[in-house]
């Protein structure tokens, strides 16, 4: 038991902060996930969503604490027992998502490792056995140094979490795994490479020969005779890939001009899936940058998914000399991480990126 146990705590220890740290570099983007769990196609609770970044900021945090609490054995029953409670909550929620096919990445490790429902629930479920062979076996976990040592790197593992989590909030993620990073190209993420892996797919065709119904299943010629062909129905065998970029588009009212826009020399794209949520401190900084970028020779436009109406009393109210248009509203919150963001493309390849925090940073 004192060998499985000490296992465990390595393990379940390692793992919570690997995976706290990944979702706490970015925690508006966990936040994200968190609202879109309280949403009415999943769990039905929409009065959370308002306090969705709160929430998860408290859980991230939480997380990495209770992964070096466990490592360093402070507080071994608080620890286990809430290591207890937080994986039965998440195992609930990974099963809903998975059984029902509600959502389709849990977030568990945010956009560093994507995980299907089904995967994020089986990990969870081997977790909850470690956890339970910590809960049995509590005696076991000693700490490994003392009481003053184990308090002292309790509460800086707490402060360092709670101050690199404002950090990142107040700028950008210290690391970006998304495919809108710095150095990306975004037409390149908007293709499939050429050994890319293709869907497979069944097809189930019915149909009828010689007046009796058949059924037969193949990947797409159907039945080679047949009086008549009553439906086919399909099902994916084995998913295939798809591009790191799928929805991403730059659109007015009257046409699709995103590649028009990739292939400028110079661009830069504020970003702000909302204005009607957009910081009124970040908005009244874009003035004098565009002003700034369009003297060096910059195409300056702005993505939102705001109306026209709001498009027009923004650029009214902060003297704005640029056109927004048309893109969806995740894909904006996937690309940056603040309403309002700043984007600096070169032949559509990311040379920058800013925080409206950040600003008076960008070199044109």
């Amino acid at each position: 038991m004192k060998a499985l146990v000490n296992i465990s705590r390595i393990l379940v220890g390692a793992l919570f902060i690997f995976s706290g740290f990944i979702k706490l570099n970015d925690p508006l983007g966990f936040s994200y996930k968190l609202q879109e769990y309280f949403s009415y196609d999943v769990l039905n609770i929409p009065s959370l969503i308002p306090y969705a970044l709160g929430l998860a900021v408290f859980v991230v945090v939480f997380e990495v604490v209770l992964g070096v609490f466990l490592l360093i054995g402070y507080k071994p029953k608080f620890t286990v027992w809430s290591l207890l409670a937080m994986i039965i909550f998440f195992t609930f929620l990974t099963f809903y998502a998975a059984y029902f096919d509600k959502v389709k990445d849990c977030g568990c490790f945010g956009d560093f490792l994507k995980l299907t429902p089904w995967q994020s629930f089986w990990k969870d479920v081997i977790l909850l056995v470690l956890i339970l062979i910590l809960f049995i076996g509590q005696r076991h976990i000693k700490p490994i140094m003392s009481t003053f040592g184990t308090s002292v790197v309790a509460l800086l593992s707490f402060i360092i979490s709670l101050w690199f989590g404002y950090y990142v909030l107040m700028h950008l993620p210290a690391f970006d795994f998304r495919a809108y990073k710095i150095g990306d190209n975004l037409q390149e993420n908007m293709k499939l490479p050429p050994d890319a892996q293709k869907a497979v797919t069944d097809y189930i065709w019915t149909y009828t020969l010689n007046g009796e119904e058949k059924t037969v299943t193949d990947r797409g010629r159907g039945p080679k005779t047949y009086d008549k062909i009553i439906g086919v129905e399909t099902k994916v065998i084995e998913e295939g890939d798809v591009p790191k970029i799928q929805d991403f588009s730059i659109e007015s009212e009257d046409e699709d001009l995103t590649q028009t826009f990739l292939e400028l020399d110079k661009l830069v794209m504020v970003v702000s899936y909302s204005l009607e949520k957009a910081e009124a401190e970040g908005m009244e900084q874009l003035k004098d940058m565009v002003k700034n970028a369009q003297d060096q020779g910059y195409n300056v436009i702005g993505l939102t998914a705001s109306g026209e109406a709001m498009k027009t009393e923004v650029r009214k109210a902060y003297g704005l000399d640029f056109d927004f248009y048309l893109c969806d509203e995740k894909v904006l919150k996937t690309i940056v991480r603040a309403n309002p963001g700043v984007v600096v493309l070169e032949k559509g390849t990311v040379t920058q990126k800013a925080h409206y925090n950040d600003i008076d940073e960008l070199e044109f």
